[in-house]
């Protein structure tokens, strides 16, 4: 038997689903960041150092077990009597030591793979935190084409609404009222088009910041003030240089071990034997006796020669891998300081010599169209002028950022704390 539906129930299912989505919701944090909170928060919650960090636990544990003799050995020999032997017991241990510097080398190797994978969480460390900055630097800038797309969208809405006035007076076309309306329209996509590259940027910069994708992520404040740092000589502090420094070390030790291990490990041991023999029917002699041994490999047909050349090719490749990552970070520094100084500079020009002259010429024919002296192309013509001044004023401030983080990534830097203004 069917039961009738309530009355209510379209009400019932709405209410039921609101009660969801505001569970859900509630369970959803909001983080807001601004550009100083990004490398701290980075290191403590981007989910790939949280697993380089056990790298470093897998070397400490390899550790541990270095360095160590091996365990030694021990065996029961028994033998029943017979017409040439009598019945024999016999108890040994041995114990395997090196006559080289082995054991020690090999403490020294796993000390040094402990150091070499904490510089590699560094590394990592530095260039998720750039990659990071890289992120929040480009949602800023963002931010600021959307705002200044949004004062264009105004003024170009009075426009609109102007021309249409004077076109329903009968004093301009109305074609000229349609080309300032699809105009505040173009802008209108353009902010629209921004809002979905911010959209995609934030998808990226979530989980580098321990966030789900329900979490709200909001970007505060502005990025640095225009001002270009000081010549950074500390580069060979940086973890990657150190990290090189750290194998050419190792391959070392490697080579010394390889040297060391030409000559096995010499045995020694004690045991004791007795035994026991039937004379007669009703007489039993017994004996025993206790010996040392050693054995003593010799280093006959196999002298280690492969490892050993292997590990001193490694010793030198590690060598010039270290030169050329140092050339490598001069390089990069210094370009990176060059992209800074050209983008500080066309950010200054476009904001303090041409955008004046722009505004003031805009200016100039907005009056004169309004006293009919100007045509409306004219005048949109002058505005689209001065959005793209205004935009690449707003792009070169951006780059410049973005070459900034570029060299205090390549000189081992973290960004210095943010200012509260941007390019003033």
């Amino acid at each position: 038997m069917s039961m009738p539906w309530p009355s209510n129930f379209p009400a019932m299912k709405y209410s039921l689903a609101l009660l969801i989505l505001c569970s859900y919701a509630s369970n959803a944090s909001a983080l807001t960041v601004s550009f100083n909170d990004v490398a701290p928060r980075v290191r403590g919650h981007h989910p790939s150092l949280k697993a380089a960090r056990m790298a470093v636990e897998e070397a400490r544990g390899r550790r541990l077990g270095a360095g160590r003799l091996s365990n030694p050995s021990m065996g029961v020999e028994f033998q029943n009597e017979s017409r040439v032997s009598p019945r024999s017991t016999t108890f040994s241990i041995d114990q395997s030591f090196p006559i080289t510097r082995r054991l020690s080398l090999e403490k020294r190797l796993t000390t040094q793979l402990v150091g070499a994978a904490e510089l590699e969480v560094r590394d990592v460390e530095r260039k998720l935190i750039a990659e990071a900055q890289t992120l929040v630097v480009q949602l800023i800038s963002l931010n600021q084409q959307r705002e200044l797309r949004k004062k264009q969208t105004e003024l170009a809405t009075k426009l609109s609404e102007f021309v249409k006035s004077r076109a329903n007076a009968g004093e301009l076309s109305l074609l000229d009222a349609a080309q300032a309306q699809v105009d505040a329209q173009r802008l209108l996509v353009e902010a629209r088009r921004l809002q979905n590259e911010s959209v995609s940027l934030l998808g990226t910069l979530k989980p580098m910041l321990g966030l789900s994708p329900s979490d709200s992520l909001t970007i505060s404040g502005d990025v640095l003030a225009i001002t270009i740092p000081g010549y950074v000589t500390g580069w060979t502090q940086r973890a990657d240089y150190q990290l090189a420094q750290t194998r050419i070390a190792a391959a070392q030790t490697d080579t010394a071990l390889a040297k060391a291990r030409k000559y096995q490990d010499i045995s020694a041991g004690f045991f004791a034997a007795r035994e026991q023999q039937d004379v007669s029917s009703r007489q039993t002699e017994r004996t025993g006796f206790v010996g040392f041994r050693i054995s003593l490999p010799l280093p006959f047909w196999n002298r280690n020669q492969g490892e050993i050349a292997e590990k001193t090719a490694s010793a030198e490749r590690a060598r010039l891998e270290s030169e050329a990552l140092g050339q490598m970070i001069v390089s990069e520094a210094d370009t990176a300081r060059k992209e800074m100084v050209a983008n500080a500079d066309l950010a200054k020009e476009t904001r303090d010599r041409l955008l004046p002259m722009v505004i003031e010429q805009t200016a100039k024919l907005e009056k004169a169209y309004e006293s009919g002296q100007a045509d409306l192309l004219t005048i949109l013509r002058a505005r689209e002028q001065r959005l793209q001044l205004e935009a690449a004023a707003l792009d070169s401030v951006r780059d410049f950022h973005l070459a900034r983080i570029r060299y205090e990534a390549a000189v081992g830097k973290h960004a210095p704390a943010a200012s509260a203004t941007s390019g003033k």
